[in-house]
């Protein structure tokens, strides 16, 4: 099994790829990294010694001052350089550099100095080194004005906030689960490369990228409707847009009841996509679910009966609870890397309307177990 340590693990790549490295523990076995660590030698010795595998993610992304950012990079690679040298360490290092490597600009010089530190590190040991060079990265969790224009722009239009355009320019995105996947890849090759490109998967003009979020802000967030999903990387899109909302407050969100002397109708769901709707019934005091998804979309529907619906995010320890009375339908939103659950609070039997945006494949579920 391998010993994986990521440093800036609770970082916007970092934390996906910590959690990501947990579906699979027969195969890895993660090495818990803290901030603290570069500022305590000791503290840094003791976790490169215990690390097969280190993936160097720890980096300043802005500052008002680009010579911050030179200064900050550049130092915490020599640091992990001096314990890399200080314990004798044989581990396979990745380390996460830019496309801006190329350009005039103090960041991207940081980033090409610190990978050729690294180089020479392999150089004159017995470790291992992949630099992999990343294009723009988004995805659920990045910080705004910080990480991503994207970022930005989702948390705005969730906010009501007008997102700007700066420059309109092209951008070339991967998507952070894709380059999590690319990491695992070279994790598993076993085989250092002092430079890796790793194409990007999209490609958007910002105006365009502004202009599919504030449809998914209009369709969504305003009506409920679930958009129409042209490709893979609308998805991806889609489901950051969804996880910068203020989900705590917006769920659950009451269904439009219409009555009449036969009985009511209600409309469940509204959908520019398919997928899947299923029926099922509660008994009082069961509990369904106590699982996450990473790329599906989900609604739970309660239209007769009383449920707890709650939701905790992956890696934190807040529980969102939302309380549904079939008196008055209503519906919760799953995000992904959100794990939920729902159970029947009631006297009588609870009546639940699922719906999923892909069809059940028993060989791709994107179904993982974790208690809320």
């Amino acid at each position: 099994m391998l010993k994986i340590g990521i440093t800036g693990q609770a970082g916007f790549v970092g934390t996906h790829l910590y959690n990501t490295i947990a579906l699979f523990p027969g195969e890895f076995e993660r090495i818990d990294f803290q901030k603290e660590n570069f500022e305590n030698e000791q503290k840094l010795n003791e976790f490169v010694s215990q690390c097969d595998i280190i993936v160097h993610l720890a980096a300043m992304n802005r500052h008002n001052d680009p010579q911050v950012i030179y200064d900050t990079n550049l130092g915490l690679v020599q640091k992990l350089v001096k314990s890399l040298k200080k314990t004798n360490s044989k581990a396979h290092v990745l380390f996460s550099s830019s496309t801006q490597e190329e350009r005039d600009n103090l960041y991207g010089k940081s980033k090409k100095e610190g990978r050729e530190l690294m180089i020479d590190w392999a150089d004159n040991s017995e470790g291992q080194f992949t630099g992999m060079i990343i294009p723009n990265v988004f995805g659920p969790f990045g910080h705004p004005n910080y990480n991503s224009v994207v970022a930005t722009f989702c948390h705005k239009l969730a906010h009501n906030e007008t997102p700007v355009i700066d420059t309109d320019g092209d951008l070339k995105l991967i998507y952070v689960a894709e380059l999590v996947d690319a990491i695992l890849s070279e994790i598993r090759i076993k085989k250092g490369k002092p430079e890796v490109i790793v194409k990007h998967t999209s490609e958007s003009k910002v105006s365009q990228l502004l202009a599919l979020l504030e449809n998914y802000k209009k369709q969504y967030q305003d009506n409920g409707i679930i958009p129409a999903i042209a490709n893979t990387f609308e998805l991806n899109l889609f489901n950051t847009f969804r996880c910068y909302m203020d989900i705590a407050n917006h769920f659950p969100v009451k269904f439009v009841e219409h009555t009449d002397p036969r009985g009511s109708f209600v409309e469940i769901i509204r959908l520019g996509v398919g997928g899947q709707v299923s029926f099922s019934t509660t008994v009082p005091g069961i509990k369904r679910g106590n699982h996450y998804h990473t790329r599906k979309i989900e609604r739970f529907a309660v239209i007769k009966g009383k449920a707890l619906i709650q939701l905790r995010r992956i890696g934190t320890d807040e529980v969102l609870d939302f309380y549904l009375d079939g008196e008055e339908p209503a519906y919760v939103d799953m995000p992904i890397w959100y794990t939920h659950n729902i159970k029947n609070i009631g006297d009588e039997v609870l009546y639940t309307n699922f719906w999923i945006n892909e069809f059940y494949d028993p060989n791709d579920p994107d179904t993982y177990f974790e208690n809320v």
